[in-house]
């Protein structure tokens, strides 16, 4: 079973290596793909704290904390325990087109803590949260595209992500 999860990802691998963007669109789907590394939270803090005010937006950060902090956990757990290659290094002719930001692939860390985060802010607050969600995704199949990771650790890490969510909404409610 596992070693058709890995010929698919393997089988998608190859297809995007030699189906690509335009030269233009792949530097702005870099520029987009970068926003995964945490800059664009910061704009969704500022956004929350209007929309929540000082005390709602405290409550909300610890919330968010928690679920960042189980997915990390879950995360480093899991990836150091399967130690998974990138595509780029399996695969000597694709190259690592944005870098990644440690050296395994399994789970993707940019689509679970991300998720993480976002379902989160969508429990909080869906009429933002909604928006929050996408971008996770957009993120991990974009660096998939870009040869940093497989399918199906963007597919683990969206699962991970919001079981991260559960089990730190689950540890919240023990505290309220």
């Amino acid at each position: 079973m596992l070693s058709k999860f890995v010929q698919i990802d393997q089988r998608i691998a190859l297809y995007l290596k030699t189906h690509r963007f335009s030269n233009k669109t792949n530097r702005c789907l870099k520029l987009y793909v970068r926003l995964g590394d945490g800059y664009i939270w910061a704009v969704f803090a500022a956004l929350l704290l209007y929309k929540l005010g000082w005390e709602h937006f405290l409550t909300a950060l610890w919330q968010i904390l928690i679920s960042l902090a189980v997915s990390l956990a879950l995360y480093w757990t899991t990836k150091l325990s399967t130690k998974r290659q990138r595509p780029f290094i399996f695969f000597t002719d694709i190259e690592a087109e944005v870098p990644p930001l440690d050296k395994y692939s399994f789970p993707s860390g940019h689509t679970m803590n991300n998720l993480a985060v976002a379902s989160t802010i969508f429990y909080l607050q869906p009429s933002i949260g909604w928006f929050m969600l996408i971008l996770p995704i957009t993120w991990g199949l974009l660096r998939v595209y870009f040869g940093v990771h497989w399918f199906f650790d963007i597919v683990i890490g969206a699962l991970l992500g919001v079981l991260s969510f559960f089990i730190a909404h689950f540890i919240w409610s023990l505290f309220l």
